[in-house]
């Protein structure tokens, strides 16, 4: 039966209705960060007090509004990316839990000072113009947030850290040339390109193998989750106390050496201890299969989740605004800011704010990349991504090696992953057993010969679970988000010194 015209006019106004709503959610997202940005340049126009450097306070309060943006987008997403992806965390409750988190680390234990010239990447002279070090850390600023809209828009993680020092690497050089460097911190900075991704691929790996061969792999699953998963989230409780005390709570407490390692150590026990009822209770409600005996690490991961954007917040965070402090002291002072510099309570909030707000809406398209198109995830997988980035952090403070959480998170998501892909590929199945190969004269009812058989099951054994298409993309991001950020803050330095010359 033909269709009437009134069907064929109802069917084309609901694929116009269909259409305007997807065009309006493509740019509501867009809409709303303009919003915030006017919303904080209102907010700048009427705490700034007039001088000579006013205006560029107020444009670098802007700028530090799109940072924070593209660092919600770019950089939280590496702490929720693999709870979500493990289906522990809805993707709703991952932003509000993430963006909770972060806007109460950043404001409640934020740091009272920031390193000014993102940890001596250049020295400027004492001679330095003002104005010139104002727009040199404008520039480096922009290029940053600049660097991480783009990287956002390609699905690709990269360290807020390093745009940043990329930023003010580039605008340094455009402003003073080569001298102006501390190449010495630059060359520990790129030896951070490999040791934070390795370090944390090989202890998420090592985590996880011990998890599979102490309780996965075990006949009596449960009965080893109720010996080892209490351990598990000891060891948590007490990295995580040690993690907080060091990198997430300078501003409330700076306890000594003794004290971060005492803590620690009374966090795992406590917390081996209380959660040992707590796993015998629920383990007798599980069937002995790995997929039910994963679920006991859902709750310790969230927990890990929230404490990692909690400690993010506190810590990158202020490294993230501080070019807005420096410019704020400079503009002041009447000098370049060379030392440490205060990090007012404003800055803080903008900061606070917009990752929140990036987060919400534009982080969902990272988190699913993170958490689900590099490598298949779970609850153990994902929790030993949190455990390791934490761990990796704490041997790198104490080592002195300045390495980025960004790269460590990502780094821990492809350890897990290759060790799953290594253990396929040795015949491992999901219980710990290998399995038989098939002989030549046993051939399969759907080849014709027995070396068809055998050709096909070896293809079997070959198998990939790490998308290597996302290992090339992240990989290249990282090479080249110093120099990008680089080429782009001296760029907009050049093209501000030009405007500011008319």
């Amino acid at each position: 039966m033909a269709k009437s015209t009134l069907d064929k006019d109802l069917k084309k106004v609901g694929s116009l209705e269909e259409a305007t709503l997807a065009l309006s959610r493509s740019i509501a997202a867009p809409g709303l960060a303009i919003v915030f940005l006017i919303a904080v340049f209102l907010f700048m126009l009427g705490l700034v007090p007039a001088g000579p450097l006013s205006l560029f306070v107020i444009a670098g309060g802007v700028i530090a509004g799109y940072m924070a943006l593209n660092i919600g987008a770019n950089d939280v997403a590496n702490n929720m990316g693999p709870a979500v992806g493990s289906r522990a965390l809805p993707l709703g409750a991952a932003l509000v839990i993430a963006a909770t988190c972060e806007a109460a680390g950043a404001i409640l234990a934020g740091g009272d000072v920031v390193n000014t010239i993102s940890r001596n990447i250049i020295v400027p002279q004492a001679e330095f113009p003002v104005r010139d070090f104002v727009m040199l850390m404008m520039a480096s600023f922009l290029a940053a947030g600049m660097w991480l809209h783009l990287a956002t828009f390609l699905n690709a993680p990269v360290s807020t850290t390093h745009s940043i020092v990329g930023g003010v690497l580039g605008a340094g050089i455009a402003a003073a040339g080569f001298g102006i460097v501390n190449w010495g911190t630059m060359g520990a900075i790129a030896a951070s390109w490999v040791i934070s991704p390795v370090m944390g691929g090989l202890i998420a790996a090592g985590l996880l193998a011990f998890i599979k061969w102490r309780v996965l792999f075990r006949e009596d699953r449960l009965a080893a989750a109720q010996t080892w998963v209490p351990v598990m989230i000891g060891l948590m409780a007490g990295v995580f106390a040690m993690y907080l005390s060091l990198k997430g709570l300078s501003k409330i407490w700076k306890p000594s050496t003794e004290t971060v390692w005492l803590l620690g150590i009374i966090a795992f026990i406590v917390a081996t201890l209380a959660t040992r009822p707590w796993v015998k209770r629920h383990a007798p409600k599980l069937e002995n299969r790995r997929k039910h005996v994963a679920t006991l690490f859902t709750l310790p991961l969230i927990f890990a989740a929230a404490l990692l954007s909690f400690a993010h917040g506190a810590n990158d965070v202020a490294n993230a605004v501080g070019p807005l402090a420096a410019i704020v002291a400079a503009a002041e002072s009447g000098h370049a800011a060379t030392g440490d510099v205060a990090l007012p309570l404003w800055v803080l909030l903008i900061g606070a704010m917009g990752i929140s707000l990036g987060l919400a809406l534009f982080g969902p398209r990272l988190i699913r990349t993170v958490g689900a198109k590099i490598t298949k995830m779970d609850a153990p997988r994902a929790y030993c991504v949190a455990l390791a980035a934490a761990i990796t952090v704490l041997i790198a403070s104490a080592l002195g090696l300045p390495v980025s959480s960004t790269h460590i998170a990502i780094g821990g998501v492809f350890g897990v992953g290759f060790l799953r892909e290594m253990l396929a590929n040795l015949g491992l199945n999901a219980d710990g057993v290998k399995a038989p190969k098939p002989k030549a004269s046993e051939p399969s009812s759907l080849s014709k010969t027995p070396e068809d058989a055998i050709r096909k099951q070896a293809k079997r054994e070959k198998r990939r679970l790490v998308r290597r298409r996302h290992v090339i993309t992240i990989a290249a991001a990282w090479v080249i988000t110093v120099p990008a950020a680089g080429f782009l803050a001296g760029v907009i330095y050049w093209l501000m010194k030009m405007a500011s010359s008319l």
